[in-house]
């Protein structure tokens, strides 16, 4: 699933209002429930992960600002059901995707912060937090079992302590667990023609190469890979070199234990030359860095004008879908990856959307809900429903009755229906939820880059300084534009060659590629030592 984070929008004059009208403690606005919650056993609802249900003693009501564009959630399943279970009543504070960011900056200067809300990244969510407005969470963990047992006992994910808190080691995110798929994008084929003209799934680049020769032969105008992803291309095949990751172009070499700038390493020129090489001889579109949506759409799907590419898993169906009636034989396929590594980028199971607690009467109360979303029971519920109510057990997936009709049911069918799947509201996902229900390719996708150990290291996620956050920022987006226009030319111009090359490593010096670099070395090195 593809996150949405907002922008750095909060100035230094913002976070001081906000600290100033939260050193109090008061939150207006949060009214209690006339009637005491309902006694009801952790078991009735499954693994709570030891806390009691309900959560409180006495009613209490949590305002909770969130992205939807569902503009009656108090009347849906997951409002009821979590009073019900909880005993705490939400005021739900929804915005649409479009709109919640300009609101979010005008509920953060008037400084009366919701009990719970999202959008912040770690650096504002930090910086906020050290001037009181915010809970730390680390100070309250003797009363978060799941959060403990997920990010501080899991040596797997107790990185998120270190590399999402402050300087004083407290921590204001409230992470996301079990959020991504192990493959969601990667290459895809045309196993139908692949078939037809005797050409195997290739193994190695050498044999990638070869396969997109014999279509060329076998039908000479085409241009055998074509791509729609622009620029990207360049971070798309990265990690096949060795040289691509969650922090491109920073990436991280296992190896050496180092940071390196893809942009200039020995394995990005190679990866340049392999695409040289394949624009030379006709394998690669002319408009790969051009190419619009539409005309990528049209080249995969009809004609026989191209035949591999990269994208989302989803395509698989969606073009076979598209063309089944002209012609039942398409059959988009996941292929292996390409490039000497033999490897795709892992997907982290752990997102940030920056989930925070304000620091006021409720948060002792808000940090509790968060836990118990966090536990394999409330990450059921969110993501699920109510077993029996909303949704039964059939093969190990939920399956809804109410929606036997939908064609598909997916998250944002559960949105609209129960108010499930709300961003900013899930803090864990069940891995029986539809989201995770593959067709026949997708699953084979996975089982293709999972079972062959097809899927490279997770690089580590640091923590900058203002300094390294602000030289980071400075250097990024110039060099990355000049990159992918040396990186472009380089493909299309057949004079480019060493000589090109060697001049662009003097250009990206000078325009700060060592000290870009050296942000992401000291950062590593407080990493390790914590």
């Amino acid at each position: 699933m593809t996150r949405k984070l907002l922008s750095t929008f909060l100035s230094l004059t913002l976070f001081a209002t906000i600290a100033s009208a939260c050193a109090g403690g008061k939150q207006e606005g949060a009214s209690s429930a006339s009637t005491k919650p309902s006694s009801a056993a952790a078991a009735d609802y499954g693994d709570t992960g030891g806390l009691k249900l309900p959560l409180v003693d006495e009613p209490v009501t949590l305002n909770w600002m969130l992205v939807s564009d569902n503009p009656d959630l108090s009347n849906k399943l997951i409002v009821k059901e979590i009073e019900k279970r909880t005993g705490i009543k939400l005021n739900i504070q929804a915005y649409s995707t479009a709109n919640y960011k300009d609101k979010l900056k005008v509920v953060m200067a008037s400084g009366k912060l919701p009990d719970v809300f999202h959008g912040l990244t770690p650096a504002e969510a930090n910086k906020l937090g050290s001037q009181g407005a915010l809970t730390p969470i680390n100070s309250h963990l003797d009363k978060l079992p799941n959060f403990k047992s997920l990010y501080v006992d899991n040596k797997d994910s107790s990185w998120v302590m270190k590399s999402w808190s402050d300087d004083k080691d407290n921590l204001y995110t409230w992470p996301i667990y079990n959020i991504n798929r192990d493959v969601n994008h990667g290459f895809l084929y045309r196993k139908d023609i692949f078939d037809k003209l005797g050409i195997p799934e290739w193994n190695t680049t050498e044999e990638f190469y070869q396969a997109l020769k014999k279509l060329k032969e076998a039908y000479p105008t085409s241009y055998p890979y074509a791509s729609k992803t622009k620029d990207y291309i360049f971070r798309d095949w990265a990690p096949g070199w060795g040289i691509g990751g969650a922090s491109y172009p920073a990436a991280y070499d296992e190896n050496a234990k180092t940071w390196k700038l893809a942009f200039i390493q020995p394995e990005y020129k190679q990866m340049l030359d392999f695409m040289k090489k394949l624009y030379n001889e006709g394998l690669l579109d002319p408009e790969f860095v051009t190419d619009t949506d539409a005309s990528w759409t049209a080249k995969m799907t009809t004609n026989n004008k191209s035949f591999v590419t990269f994208d989302w898993i989803g395509r698989l169906d969606l073009f076979h879908n598209q063309v089944k009636s002209q012609n039942p034989d398409y059959n988009l396929r996941y292929g292996n990856p390409v490039g000497p590594t033999g490897k795709i980028k892992q997907l982290s199971k752990i997102d940030n959307y920056g989930i925070v607690v304000s620091n006021n009467k409720n948060k002792e109360v808000a940090l509790k809900l968060l836990d118990y979303l966090s536990s394999p029971s409330g990450a059921a519920l969110v993501t699920m429903g109510v077993e029996g109510e909303t949704f039964k057990m059939e093969g190990g997936k939920a399956f809804y009755p109410e929606l036997k009709d939908v064609p598909n049911v997916d998250i944002g069918v559960l949105k609209d229906r129960y108010g499930l799947w709300l961003e900013g509201m899930y803090v864990r996902a069940d891995s029986r939820s539809v989201y995770y229900n593959f067709t026949e390719k997708e699953q084979e996708a996975q089982d293709k880059m999972v079972k062959n150990n097809k899927i490279d290291a997770l690089d580590p996620v640091l923590k900058f300084t203002d300094p390294e956050t602000k030289k980071i920022a400075d250097v990024l987006t110039s060099l990355q534009k000049s990159a992918n226009e040396f990186s472009t030319k380089y493909i299309l111009n057949k004079s480019y060659g060493d000589a090109q090359w060697n001049e662009w490593l003097q250009t990206a010096e000078k325009m700060g590629a060592s000290a870009y670099i050296e942000a992401y070395n000291n950062a590593q090195k407080r990493f390790d030592s914590k």
